[in-house]
């Protein structure tokens, strides 16, 4: 599954960067035309800059255009935050001593098959 930065215009020919996500709902009669879904889906078109700012949709239908909220696509306090005490836990691990094991038997057995003689 193609992640949201490296997805193209799913028009023929095009082969820019997509940004818009178009998606009809035919029960209503609109097209939706808004941020680039966070993962492609069947009967989604992704649309370049280009494409989106021309699309039009079939006559009698409404167009909804949801313009993409600037704040929403930064990465949040939360989650800066959260890289950073990952990267401190990473930092604070202890190191654990080596265990040597002593007279340990091994882990394998040979079973004999009960549907076969023994081996002369």
């Amino acid at each position: 599954m193609a992640n949201v930065g490296s997805r193209r215009c799913s028009k023929p020919s095009c082969s820019k960067r997509a940004i818009a996500t178009l998606t009809y709902v035919y029960a209503d009669s609109t097209a939706v035309l808004g941020p680039l879904a966070t993962f492609a889906e069947p009967h989604c078109y992704d649309l370049c800059e280009d494409h989106a700012a021309r699309m039009t949709a079939p006559r009698g239908w409404d167009v909804v255009r949801l313009a993409p909220d600037p704040e929403a696509l930064k990465p949040s306090v939360d989650d800066i935050e959260a890289l950073a005490n990952a990267v401190r836990e990473i930092g604070r691990v202890e190191p654990v001593e080596a265990m040597v094991e002593v007279n340990r038997r091994g882990h394998l057995r040979v079973l004999r098959d009960s549907g076969q003689n023994p081996p002369n």
